[in-house]
């Protein structure tokens, strides 16, 4: 069987091939049949360009419009979404700041036997003298 000539596709032709098949939900065979895309490059460009769907995540209203959106259909994005993107990003920020200097402090006191509040008494350690013989 002789292999089809290979095509190479413009960043347009493939967003808009990643459109349509959002937009009229169709398969990876689907898109092959309709648009000649092999069912692996489908998959590689929804990876590329951020459209893949995920199992079990939300409605298929929302994914497409996600979808839509990482493709760029809606331009910029409008300023409430990136306004609530940046608080959310500077809490989270914030948290894991916290989480972390919390996880260390508490590694530290693990490595270096230091007992806090509500921390149950562990081994102690103590240095053993050393003696002094009495020639000197």
């Amino acid at each position: 069987m002789a292999r089809k000539k290979r095509t190479q596709y413009s960043d347009s032709q493939r967003k808009q091939i990643l459109e349509s098949a959002i937009r009229d939900r169709l398969t990876a065979v689907q898109v092959q049949k309709k648009f000649g895309v092999t069912p692996v490059t489908y998959y590689s460009w929804r990876k590329k360009y951020g459209t893949a769907r995920r199992r079990g995540a939300g409605g298929g209203a929302v994914r497409a419009m996600v979808a839509a959106r990482a493709v760029g259909m809606n331009g910029g994005g409008d300023p409430i979404e990136q306004q609530v993107r940046s608080t959310v990003r500077a809490r989270v920020q914030a948290m894991v700041q916290d989480l972390v200097r919390a996880e260390v402090a508490a590694y530290m006191d693990s490595l270096f036997g230091r007992r806090g509040p509500g921390r149950p008494p562990g081994p102690v350690r103590r240095r053993r003298r050393r003696r002094r013989s009495k020639t000197q």
